[in-house]
């Protein structure tokens, strides 16, 4: 349940108590109840009021068994709800409003963007390019959609955000298209298909490099039209056949 959902939630919940309260005790009080005769709404609503903000002001008392039976229900069922609202307006719904202004800052941030290098993913490869932009002091940037792996990053100081690297509502935030260049390095095959899928649509004329982790995700990509696809593994590999003088 997202937060406006949860507001709405709350919203309904409240009036929903009020209107029990106030029904029940004009119903009961108007058939002697409680220790005055609740003869309208409004002072129904009084009592409700009332009785759920613990004031007791004890000029509206429940006399018969029904009626404080009724006040035992309405006061649990009040409390219960009213505690939950004031909780999440206390963590989750402030918690919300904190990661939304980070987010403006980071919008923000993201907006001044330009030829600057774009790693997504943090797998093996784009970490070791990361440690060495860093060090080398180049412009880049860390997209991953790994909460953790985020938080790990920013406390080592990288410039990282969470996004989903497959969605192009999500991409589009980063300046994809004013990019020098974009290195994509994920676990996931199918993710890696995706995320070059989105990288090339936004940014048409940027240079594109993919690290394939096996050779049935470079043969797919290449049969798709990338060419600069690299598998690290490969590489590896051919240059130490290489250098033990076996032709491949």
């Amino acid at each position: 349940m997202n937060i406006q959902s949860k507001i709405l939630f709350y919203i309904i919940a409240v009036l929903g108590v009020l209107l029990f309260g106030t029904g029940g005790t004009y119903i009961i009080g108007s058939h002697g109840g409680f220790s005055v005769n609740v003869n309208s709404p409004l002072t129904a609503l009084y009592f409700t009021i009332v009785t759920l903000s613990t004031v007791g002001y004890g000029d509206i008392v429940p006399v018969s068994a029904v009626a404080r039976i009724f006040v035992i229900i309405l006061i649990v069922s009040g409390l219960t709800i009213f505690l939950s609202a004031i909780t999440f307006l206390g963590s989750d719904f402030m918690n919300s409003k904190i990661d939304q202004l980070s987010g403006g800052i980071a919008s923000v941030e993201r907006k001044f963007l330009s030829n600057h290098i774009v790693l997504i993913g943090t797998d093996t490869t784009n970490a070791s390019i990361a440690k060495k932009l860093k060090k080398a002091k180049q412009k880049f940037i860390i997209i991953t959609s790994d909460k953790v792996v985020f938080d790990k990053l920013r406390e080592h100081g990288y410039k990282a955000y969470v996004a989903d690297s497959t969605s192009v509502q999500d991409m589009k935030k980063f300046e994809l298209h004013k990019a020098k260049e974009i290195i994509i390095d994920l676990k996931d095959n199918s993710r890696t298909v995706y995320s070059v899928i989105v990288a090339r649509d936004i940014a048409k004329n940027v240079k594109l490099r993919i690290i394939a982790t096996n050779e049935d995700t470079e043969r797919h990509l290449k049969e798709m039209g990338y060419n600069n696809v690299i598998n690290p593994a490969e590489a590896i590999a051919m240059e130490i056949v290489a250098s033990m003088g076996v032709k491949v």
